[in-house]
């Protein structure tokens, strides 16, 4: 079965990453519709995003992003219905000057042509491996950790 035939993944996503938010795009299986938005890099913000992607859409789910490590990609990693296909960020900056030759770069646009890329040209991205469900609990016990060390943190510094 290919990677991104209609009936192994419900929906398809690019991301475009930043310290503080993530811009994505979304386009559901067997629809040309596309759906723009936004959610906080806080790992709480990031559940919460994941879990209403799952009840909504169920099912696996195709995300590209150009990362293949780091928070955001540590906190996808946790959910096994997620299958996460790393964009090297220089072939998604020489995609977005085919398109705007001005070089201008906006976080939705990148979003878009993340998803872009991933639909049109999936044999050239491998997915992540996923974690193992030991290694998805480990790294939920390291997530909660450093979130009681910033609370920590916080209230000893007011």
């Amino acid at each position: 079965m290919d990677q991104f035939d209609d009936a192994c993944f419900t929906v398809y996503i690019g991301i475009d990453w930043a310290d503080a938010k993530h811009d994505f795009c979304l386009q559901v299986a067997g629809e040309n519709q596309r759906e723009f938005g936004v959610f906080s890099s806080q790992a709480a913000h990031i559940d919460e995003w994941v879990g209403n992607l799952h009840r909504r859409y169920g099912g696996k789910i195709a995300i590209g992003l150009e990362l293949t490590k780091g928070p955001l990609v540590y906190a996808l990693q946790k959910y096994d219905f997620l299958v996460l296909f790393p964009i090297n960020p220089a072939t998604l900056a020489k995609y977005r000057q085919a398109f705007k030759p001005s070089r201008a770069k906006d976080d939705p646009t990148d979003a878009e042509l993340a998803l872009d890329l991933l639909l049109r040209h999936p044999e050239r991205f491998k997915p992540i491996a996923p974690q193992s469900p030991a290694m998805r609990a480990l790294l939920s016990f390291v997530e909660r950790r450093r979130e009681l060390i910033g609370d920590k943190t916080r209230v000893n510094s007011d």
